[in-house]
């Protein structure tokens, strides 16, 4: 059977076509790989974020004030119109409760303690029964089950029988408890809106105990007197595609108007779902904005190897090619031959490359990062793939096949004068690569203006720009390029040095690379950029990951930071301090004060923090002061208050006041861990007055108070001219200075300010001036100036003082003591503490963990999926480099056979054979080495911190800085390097065992 032109064409050069089939499927794989992972990442990434984001997050709830009449038909609606609007029905809670009732045998009290009835359908799916069994419906007695924390407070148990009325209509019920039952986590955040339900009790005007839950059939028929009911739709995000997000925020967010109009006019929905899911649709268009680069950057590469490989078959196909046409082959016959051969390497990488990328995509899965981000990444072989592959397959073909076409019209008299001519000069090249190099310099400085790869539509949206986003690539190409074009000048250079040496190789290695520079000038543009790809994923990947630890630092400001209110029933002023210093690892504190401001009648965030404390818990970034923490933290302190420590451990405190006419006033304590509280005192009586305190009550239910306390001094109008007479501690007498609590101006107010706030203030660190901070002018000393201050949103203005200064300027002010209403903590590992705040919600803590808050940033898989698709382009591009390396060196050295033959003949042994070699393609990797990491540092600097963003397509607070690793990048080169040298061993090894097989 006679076999094809176009097949016996094609298998003529094996090598050639070997190295063209390796560059095509390499491409097609990687390309697919990568289309793959973008588009699924994309889908799987929301469903990640959706799964794991807090409960309140997520769920949609709807209220209304409801009767056993009306409440089947808004029941009806709310579900109705949650079904259309998620395609199928969420999982939905309803939830009911009742007015208030009196605890039995306190219905003649003044102020009784009070019961609540409750219905929750979904309690016996997160709960469960502690003993006894669920109530039942129907009967005169109303059968309830009880929380353990409630049964615990009321000592009701299952059996028990009571009779309660409702506090303003007195409609007796007769009750009895059938169960008692505990929530599976009662720190869930389902449970943030029922306190009552996870805690048993409540503490206000009245003391609320419950609430009894009761069947919902039950409730309606005897508690549905105009009571709010409570729908939470908790949605399965299981099938939801980026493409839906934001038409269901639409959705969500009409909801209220499609129950109106329904019949429920007094409906009421809530939730953050729109706003996360419209945070979601912008955080997949950053992370597919900067997913797109690496794409375009192993395009790029794609493209020139297979160009450089097409070259070469181009060029052993020169003299065929003209021998064909000399023989009546027209240029139509030409082209076929051609693309028929590109087509036939192609295709078959068209079929095989959508098969290949799943697996691809589970190695790059096997990666510890990407494996944390818990995304599992396994995308189907779809049309989409084929379609992807075809086209990077035709591209290539088309890129294969070009260099061929272009002697179709080259008689063979044409090639062999073509051969024997110079080459344009280094100016007349470097047109086409200044013109690169403008439109890359273009898209470098719109990335660095507008901040993302991401900018405005035209609708008032976001969008992807394509000019941004292939910015890297061109400028790795055009910077590659121009680096490459000084090969002829660093060879002479080389020819010079290696000339004046008494060895043969080097002189001759580096005369031939002089002498032929564009040889080498393709593999080495190859494996420049090849290098500066790897070392800028590596930088970039690097870099994330550090600002994500960046980030957590600035957001917590500590390792711990515990916010809430300043005293509860639980632990009170003085007992949350103790409870949260006694938390296991922790090892330094400081009460904190964190609030919005106005400094000039401009916002600022002030942070009042205890100066002695501030090295050892405050996270600032070195480069964002001029001055270390330490330095910082000693020239905080400024004029301090008086104190009159209290001996031993007083529970009672007498305090005994002379006032020249009635005035009110208040006591200021402060106790060991520098928490500052006031006490009243009273409306005080002219002349002598006497003030028992109880201590005991400012430490709470389960606090403990941290001795010794002082006492700071009184607080009332200074026109009052109250004098601290005496104190007793417990009974016995503490002595009063006869000076103290005497009222002194302080001094200017040290602070660390932002430089925007610096500027404004028109202050310099050293300078002192005044300044309105809420609404009062203060004289403040710069004691330094910071970029970004912890703990402050992007861009807003802040100022940090020493907590016992600003203490001290309010007592002076007669003003309060700033109450501690956060706690800052330094901590080796916050996992033990955290545990135990969270195990006791009734401290009402919200917990804001450095380490927590960096593994949630670094995790997320939308803003880290850029990780995997750099890892992809890394590997991509490092196939690139060693194919066309390989592919280049051997052709050279199978081209220069008759050359080794005049050596040998002349006296070359194999040692300087391979010296020779080695020293050319050395020439060729130490070159491309150097210009690929000096251009990855130089694209990096310019590049990677602007494609390192938030969730929301916003740059980061605080700014990014570029981190290349130095140990990674210094064993990705010596990896390349040696890997490149052993294909010139082996090369070498090659022709030394031709030679000894010829002389057999």
């Amino acid at each position: 059977m006679r076999v094809p032109l176009i097949v016996v064409r094609a298998f003529s050069e094996p090598l050639l076509l070997l190295a063209a089939f390796g560059s095509i499927l390499l491409a097609t794989t990687t390309l697919v790989a990568l289309t793959m992972y973008v588009s699924s990442i994309g889908d799987a990434g929301v469903r990640r974020v959706l799964e794991t984001a807090p409960y309140r997050e997520t769920t949609t709830t709807v209220s209304a004030l409801v009767t056993a009449e009306t409440f089947q038909r808004y029941d009806r609606a709310v579900r109705d119109d949650l079904t259309t609007v998620h395609t199928t029905l969420p999982a939905l809670t309803t939830s009911l409760r009742s007015d208030s009732y009196v605890m039995p045998g306190q219905g003649g009290d003044k102020q009784p303690e009070l019961l609540r009835f409750a219905s929750h359908d979904g309690l016996s799916r997160h709960g469960r029964l502690v003993s006894g069994r669920w109530p039942a419906t129907g009967g005169p007695v109303v059968e309830t089950v009880i929380s353990q924390p409630a049964a615990a407070a009321t000592g009701f148990a299952p059996g028990r029988e009571f009779v309660t009325e409702g506090r303003l209509d007195r409609i007796p019920v007769t009750v009895r408890v059938v169960g008692v039952f505990r929530l599976d986590d009662p720190a869930h955040g389902r449970w943030a809106g029922e306190e009552l339900l996870s805690r048993g009790v409540e503490h206000g005007d009245y003391t609320t105990y419950g609430p009894l839950i009761v069947a919902e059939e039950t409730f309606l028929a005897r508690f549905a007197t105009n009571v709010r009911a409570t729908w939470t739709a908790e949605p399965d995000f299981a099938a939801l595609t980026v493409e839906r997000l934001r038409p269901l925020a639409a959705d969500i967010e009409r909801t209220r108007e499609r129950l109106a109009a329904a019949g429920c006019v007094n409906c009421l929905t809530a939730g953050r779902l729109p706003g996360l899911l419209t945070q979601l649709a912008t955080a997949s268009l950053v992370a597919r904005s900067t997913m797109l680069i690496p794409v375009l950057q192993v395009l790029t590469l794609a493209a020139y190897a297979l160009i450089l490989t097409a070259r070469l078959l181009a060029d052993h196909r020169r003299m065929e090619v003209a021998l064909l046409r000399s023989r009546g082959a027209g240029t139509l016959r030409l082209t076929a031959l051609a693309a028929g051969e590109a087509l036939l390497v192609a295709v078959p990488c068209a079929v095989v490359a959508p098969f290949l990328g799943p697996p691809l995509l589970a190695l790059v899965h096997q990666l510890p990062w990407i494996r944390s981000s818990g995304v599992s990444l396994a995308p189907p072989v779809d049309p989409a793939a084929f379609l992807v592959s075809s086209g990077v397959a035709l591209g290539a073909a088309a890129l294969l096949a070009l260099p061929s076409l272009a002697g179709t019209r080259r008689t063979y008299v044409e090639e062999q004068s073509a051969r024997g001519r110079g080459v344009r000069g280094l100016i007349e090249k470097a047109g086409a690569d200044l013109a690169l190099l403008a439109v890359a310099a273009l898209a470098v400085w719109q990335l660095r203006r507008y901040g993302a790869p991401v900018t405005a539509t035209a609708a008032g949206g976001l969008g992807i720009d394509p000019l941004i986003v292939s910015g890297p690539a061109l400028a790795l190409l055009a910077g590659g390029m121009l680096g490459v074009r000084l090969v002829p000048r660093v060879s002479r250079l080389a020819e010079r040095l290696t000339s004046r040496r008494p060895t043969l190789a080097p002189a001759l290695g580096t005369w031939q690379v002089s002498r032929r520079p564009l040889t080498y000038a393709g593999p080495a543009l190859l494996l420049t950029m090849a290098v500066a790809i790897g070392i800028l994923s590596m930088a970039t990947v690097s870099t994330w990951r550090a600002s994500q630890l960046d980030q957590a630092a600035h957001q917590a400001g500590a390792d711990l930071r515990l916010s809430g209110p300043s005293a509860g029933s639980e632990l009170g002023a003085l007992g949350r301090g103790t409870a949260f210093t006694a938390l296991p690892g922790v090892t330094a504190a400081s009460p904190g004060l964190r609030r919005q401001t106005e400094v000039n009648g401009e916002p600022a965030l002030l942070l009042g923090l205890d100066a002695a404390a501030l090295g050892e818990l405050f996270d600032l970034r070195p480069d964002l002061s001029a001055q270390p923490v330490a330095r910082l933290a000693r020239a905080l302190p400024g004029d301090l208050a008086g104190r009159l420590e209290l001996p031993g451990r007083p529970r009672t405190l007498t305090v005994r006041v002379e006032a020249p006419a009635p005035a009110p006033a208040r006591l200021v304590l402060s106790d060991a861990l520098g928490v500052w509280i006031d006490l009243p005192l009273g409306e005080l009586r002219a002349g002598g007055n006497r003030i028992e305190l109880d201590l005991a009550v400012t430490a709470g239910r389960a606090g403990r108070i941290t001795y010794p306390l002082a006492v700071r001094g009184l607080v009332a109008d200074p026109a009052a001219g109250l004098r601290l007479a005496g104190l007793g501690a417990d009974g016995g007498d503490v002595p009063v200075p006869p000076a103290f609590a005497a009222r002194r101006e302080p001094g200017p107010l040290p602070v660390v300010l932002t430089a925007g706030l610096a500027a404004s203030l028109k202050l310099e660190a050293g300078q002192t001036g005044p300044a309105t901070v809420a609404g009062r002018v203060v004289p403040v000393t710069v004691a330094g100036v910071v970029a970004s201050m912890p703990t402050s949103a992007p861009g807003q203005q802040a100022l940090l003082a020493d907590w016992e200064t600003l203490q001290a300027r309010e007592l002076a002010a007669a003003q309060p003591p700033l109450p501690a209403a956060e706690w800052w903590l330094a901590a080796r590992d916050t996992a033990p503490a955290r545990e135990i705040l969270r195990a006791n919600p009734q401290w009402d803590v919200t917990v804001t963990d450095r380490r927590e808050l960096s593994v949630k940033l670094r995790d997320d898989p939308l803003a880290g999926g850029l990780q995997g698709a750099l890892i992809l382009g890394f590997a991509g591009a490092l196939g690139f480099a060693l194919l066309g390396f390989l592919a280049n060196a051997v052709v050279a050295a199978r081209e220069r056979g008759a050359e080794f033959a005049v050596l040998r003949a002349l006296g070359a042994g194999p040692r300087q054979l391979f010296g020779l070699l080695a020293t050319e393609q050395a020439f060729v990797v130490g070159l491309s080495l150097a210009t690929g990491t000096g251009l990855a540092v130089a694209v990096g600097n310019l590049v990677v911190p602007h494609l390192v963003l938030t969730g929301q397509a916003s740059a980061v607070t605080p700014g990014v800085l570029l981190h290349i690793p130095p140990a990674a990048t210094a064993a990705m080169l010596a990896l390349v390097a040696g890997m490149l040298l052993a294909i010139v061993a082996g090369l070498a090894w090659r022709l030394r065992r031709a030679r000894t097989l010829e002389e057999r």
